[in-house]
């Protein structure tokens, strides 16, 4: 498996520093916050590719063209979600909220095939995400996770790699002390980890800290191991699945998660 020795930048964001804060997000979000009313919709992903003549206008949040086939997307993904899906990508990992508020969701993996179907390959599977549910307009500390497409290119954890065809950086730095939002402990929940390339520099650890749209829009999201509870903005899978996810993703199939509510990621 490829592991990445060097990591390019300083790291400090270290996964300690995002648990103190996930920890401090934690004690200062009151139930009456917890039940605010939360907003949500779409993000973009930056992969671009020359339009047809006959292709529909792209999102201008997104500046990837669609695609011809009618079925160029897995299912629940819809016209508009499915432009921002790189042409190259045979590998999409699809979370699926029930609604805008909720921080429960589901969770599954699909590829093409050399035909062009895409077929679920593993899942479904139950995941979390963040208290106030998702948002197309993240801001740090708003508790909602990023709406969208993001590529996934890199993972790491505290524990050894558990066969990740992925750069895989372990690292004591993946720590995660304190409690969750619903009093359970947060030990262990950054033993696997694989970044979501929002506002992150593809190519680096995870633990990386450099934001290109700047600190306050947020960052360290992760795809990491559920700890029984909602999360700050990321997305939590159990221990044994973020292990099957990790031997799955195919940096060769130009991976992506696709992420957000139901009716976001149809339109």
């Amino acid at each position: 498996m490829p592991v990445r020795n060097v990591r390019p930048g300083p790291r400090v964001l270290t996964a300690a520093l995002c648990a103190t804060l996930a920890l401090i997000g934690y004690v200062k979000v009151s139930q009456e916050q917890a039940a605010a009313p939360n907003t949500a919709s779409g993000a973009r992903v930056a992969a671009a590719k020359n339009a047809g003549p006959e292709a529909p206008p792209s999102s201008p949040a997104s500046p990837v063209t669609p695609k011809p086939q009618a079925d160029s997307a897995p299912p629940g993904v819809g016209p508009v979600t499915r432009t921002r899906i790189p042409d190259g990508t045979s590998q999409v990992f699809v979370v699926t909220g029930r609604t805008q508020d909720t921080n429960e969701a589901t969770a599954v993996l699909y590829e093409r095939d050399p035909a062009g179907r895409w077929r679920r390959t593993a899942g479904p599977w139950t995941a979390h995400n963040a208290l106030r549910g998702w948002t197309d307009d993240h801001w740090a500390g708003d508790l909602r996770t990023p709406t969208g497409v993001f590529r996934l290119g890199d993972a790491g954890g505290r524990l050894p790699d558990p066969g990740s065809k992925l750069p895989y950086d372990q690292d004591e730095e993946f720590v995660s002390p304190g409690v969750g939002f619903l009093g359970e402990p947060l030990e262990g929940s950054f033993d696997y980890v694989v970044a979501i390339d929002y506002n992150r520099i593809p190519g680096t650890t995870p633990l990386n800290k450099e934001r290109p749209l700047g600190l306050e829009r947020g960052g360290g999201v992760w795809i990491h191991v559920d700890h029984g509870g909602p999360t700050q903005a990321c997305v939590s899978l159990t221990a044994d699945v973020m292990q099957q996810l990790l031997r799955a993703l195919d940096p060769a199939k130009e991976p992506v998660i696709v992420m957000g509510p139901a009716d976001a990621i149809a339109r």
